[in-house]
This record gives structure tokens, sequence and C-alpha cells, in this order.
């Protein structure tokens, strides 16, 4: 299959309105295993470290009949070697990881093209944020991307902002940090115009907010339908708040519901988004749509763990095309019945079991 029949195949697959995009149905996972085993075989051929990997494990496109039989790529391994279908150079587009869990180095992800990445974006962020309306006016803690052109994230909120936003959204930070003079006129505004509003951001970038609005002795009480959206975690930050504690304090600073206090997670290694339907408990259940799917694993043998029961999350991303599709992350969680739920970072044996999927995949990857 040619990469253009790929990005026309998925391009399908993602806007499908039928019984394709039932998440869990049989001709959902049925459509959702061809077209990840086509894309197994086309990553076989193209990527060569990934190819080596695979071979090493024993799998190649004769034996691998399921989309859950694709061997896991560990996420840190898009740090030390190039993983394209494309030649680097070819890839127009080039996201960088934050380079927060190992200091100085970012992994990178290549992308022939962006037309996948934006419609799974777009009908994400609208299936799971703001289905319940066409727009809102937002304001976007986060730089644009003119700013950061090599972040998925800041790519993420400027096709919010282009897809989903009133003509008045607005980015209130930059590089010297949160225009607070600008942002908090904006949410006196949609206070008096009873105009629904959406704040969305990095996690961390709300701690300086709340901070700020502390020291200022103000609080909002924002109108009904808006919203507060947040990605990322706080990884190494040392003053971090705990889940509980996090939103509770932006939902009485903000006046908005917890179950209107909306977690994205996502990352650099993927190009789809998971989500949850507020934060009234933590951790939150967390969803993704029908072109992606999620397994806990034992990070040592690749196997499945039943519900309940601690690992490390494995994704299987269909619009992640050109790299690869299936990884191994290094987040900790448990399986629930209509999702999974995020534990924080993998430590003691699954930690370990990380490594050593590093480990072994960058020694098969370069033999």
């Amino acid at each position: 299959m040619t990469q253009e029949k790929i990005i026309e195949t998925l391009l399908d697959f993602i806007v499908a309105d039928d019984e394709r995009a039932i998440v869990g149905s049989t001709t959902s996972n049925e459509v959702f295993n061809e077209i990840a085993l086509e894309l197994y075989r086309y990553q076989y051929s193209f990527n060569d470290p990934f190819r080596h990997f695979s071979s090493q494990r024993g799998r190649t496109p004769r034996t691998v009949k399921s989309w859950q039989d694709i061997p896991l790529v560990p996420i840190n391994a898009f740090k030390k070697l190039c993983l394209s279908c494309c030649r680097p150079d070819d890839a127009p587009y080039v996201f960088t990881t934050s380079g927060t869990t190992e200091t100085g180095v970012k992994g990178k992800s290549y992308h022939s093209s962006l037309d996948v990445y934006d419609a799974s974006m777009t009908r994400g962020f609208k299936e799971f944020f703001i289905a319940d309306r066409d727009s809102i006016e937002m304001s976007v803690l986060y730089p644009s991307e003119e700013v950061m052109p090599n972040s998925s994230l800041a790519h993420y909120f400027s096709l919010a902002i282009k897809n989903f936003g009133t003509p008045q959204s607005a980015y209130v930070m930059n590089h010297e940090g949160i225009d607070f003079e600008a942002l908090f006129e904006r949410l006196n505004e949609a206070e008096v115009n009873k105009e629904p509003h959406a704040l969305l951001g990095a996690s961390y970038s709300y701690i300086p907010l709340l901070e700020e609005m502390r020291a200022r002795e103000i609080s909002f009480s924002l109108p009904a339908g808006s919203r507060l959206f947040d990605t990322g975690g706080f990884k190494t930050k040392s003053n971090a708040p705990t889940l509980d504690d996090f939103y509770t304090d932006i939902s009485r600073a903000f006046g908005v519901p917890r179950d209107m206090c909306i977690n994205m997670y996502g990352m650099t290694e993927l190009s789809t988004q998971f989500y949850d339907q507020g934060n009234v408990v933590c951790p939150s259940v967390k969803f993704g749509p029908h072109w992606i799917k999620t397994r806990v694993v034992n990070p040592v043998t690749g196997r499945e763990l039943p519900q309940g029961e601690r690992g490390v999350l494995a994704h299987c991303d269909l619009a992640h095309f050109n790299i690869v599709t299936s990884i191994l992350t290094e987040d900790a969680g448990i399986a629930t019945a209509d999702g999974f739920k995020i534990l924080g970072r993998a430590d003691g044996n699954d930690a370990r079991g990380c490594s050593m999927a590093v480990e072994e995949f960058l020694n098969a990857a370069q033999t």
C-alpha cells in the first residue's frame, strides 16, 4: 500500500460515522485490525530499525496476525534512533519531546504529512471536549506554534483555536510567561457577558496562574458551559500538587465544576489523544477514539494484564502511520471496563522492565 493510499484509508476510518466508529463493535474491531496489519507491513518495509527489532523478535508480516502481535517499541527508543518510514530530511514536520525525563535528550517524531494527525486531533477534540457546542471562546496558556514550531502541543492548540475557537480566542502566554493582565480582562468579560469560556493549557501552567490569583486575592465565576483543559501532568515539577488538590484548586479559582475540568493524555510519540469526562474522582478514566487501542501489559513479557492489575500502558495508534503504531510507554496504569486509569510513572519492577525493553530494542534495531 502506498503512503497516499494509507492516508486515504486512515482519513476514511477516522471520520466514519457508522458502525466502524463504535468503539468495541465487531465491525470497528475488524477494520482496526485490518488497517493495523497493513500499517505493520508498511512500517516493516520502510522503517529499518523497526524491521530489525521485529525480525529479532520473530515477528514478520507472515507471522503477525493481529494488532496485539505487533512488537511494542519503547518510547525511549525515540530518543536514541530515527524511527521513520520516510527519510528524515524528507519529513516536512518534526515534533520533539520536552526532554524532561532524560536531561537534554529529546525524542523526535517525523511526519511526512499532517493530514491524518490533524483529522485525528479535530475528531477527538470535538467528541470528547466540545461535543455540546460548535465553538467557544478560548484562552490558551501555552506559546503559539510560531514560537514553538516543533511542539506537537503547540500545533494541537492551534488546531483547537482554528476549528473550534471563536474569533475572540487568543493565546495568553509567550516566551516571557503568562500575560496575567490580558487573561484576567478576558475572564472578567466572560463573566459580564455570560458567555462560556474555555481555558486551555499545560497542567504546570496553572500553578503560577493560581499563585498570582492568590496574591491578588481574586477568583472568577465563569458562566455555565465554561470548561478547563489541562494536559501533561507535572513530571519533575517539585511543587506539584496531588491530582485531587489540583482539580479542587482550579475548580474553585474559576468557578468551573470538576466534571468540566478535562484532562487530555497525549504524547509526541502518538498522533492521537485520550480524554476523560471530568475529574470528580481522581485518577479519572481515560477514553480514546476508535482508531487507537490501549492495553496494560507486563513490560518484560509484553503479556496483557487483566482489568485492575497494575502494569504499563501500551498503545496502538493507527494515526501514527509514518513512525510506528505500537508503543510501550513508561506510564503505569490499570485497565477498566471502558478505558484505563493512569497511576503515574512506572516504578520498581515495571520501571526496570521498561529499561530492559529499551535495551532489547536498541540491541536488535542496530544489528
